[in-house]
């Protein structure tokens, strides 16, 4: 049987998030710059995004770009903002074929003007797409994102906006940047390494984890299908009993 006909349609992540890892090692590989490992990855991007949309799968999550990676060579840094404009401009058309809307998260002010404005034509253009949404995380890490929530919420408590004992899970969700996401419910991280790497503490705290050696350059359809046939496989008790979730 195809993995494809093993995936129950009725069972499906309602959010799928992944770190796309291995590039870089990718092209070191093949004896080639990492750039052109960044490059290829974008096909990966496209397959994965396209894939998901036909699936029926509702939110996607793609970890483009970490606030760390600003500490990267800048020749890499440089490469990537060009090769995210280029993408940008290039898929549009796949996103408005595919009914996707395009969304970011992130510290995105920190992003070269030329990529802010792209970012906003594509949302802009995708924005009343209803099939998928997929996010873009850039400039984003997670403890990042928690320490400006707490910020939000402190000021909001002083200026007696909200007061402390109605601070619950829900409120903190409303100061994130995902506030229009669900949580995850699958993480699948490629090459290898088994690290979260400040993405998504906060929304991963029940979500399935899923890791392949796979280089994310070489991620198909099937190594996808693999990790939901694996998610869906798995019982999901959210902290209760097998005989409670029954």
């Amino acid at each position: 049987m195809d993995l494809l006909d093993k995936i129950d349609k009725n069972k499906l992540p309602q959010h799928l998030a992944i770190i796309m890892d291995g590039n870089g090692r990718w092209a070191k590989q093949q004896g080639l710059l990492r750039a052109l490992g960044h490059e290829s990855g974008t096909k990966a991007v496209k397959t994965t995004i396209t894939t998901c949309a036909q699936l029926g799968i509702e939110n996607l999550t793609l970890y483009a770009f970490s606030t760390e990676n600003w500490n990267r060579p800048k020749l890499e840094v440089d490469t990537l903002m060009k090769l995210l404009i280029k993408s940008l401009k290039k898929e549009l058309p796949t996103l408005i074929k595919n009914n996707i809307r395009l969304n970011t998260i992130g510290n995105i002010e920190k992003l070269p003007s030329s990529a802010q404005k792209e970012l906003v034509d594509v949302i802009e253009k995708t924005k009343n797409n209803t099939r998928m949404t997929l996010t873009l995380a850039l400039s984003y890490g997670s403890r990042e994102e928690i320490v400006n929530a707490v910020k939000n919420i402190s000021n909001k408590v002083k200026n007696n906006i909200i007061s402390i004992d109605s601070i619950d899970d829900s409120i903190i969700n409303e100061h994130l940047y995902t506030q229009n996401l669900p949580d995850v419910d699958l993480l699948i991280r490629t090459s290898g390494e088994h690290r979260i790497s400040n993405f998504l503490l906060w929304q991963i705290a029940y979500a399935e984890l899923y890791f392949t050696d796979v280089l994310w350059p070489d991620f198909k359809e099937q190594d996808l299908y693999e990790a939901i046939v694996s998610y869906q496989k798995r019982e999901r008790r959210f902290g209760k009993t097998s005989e409670q979730i029954k």
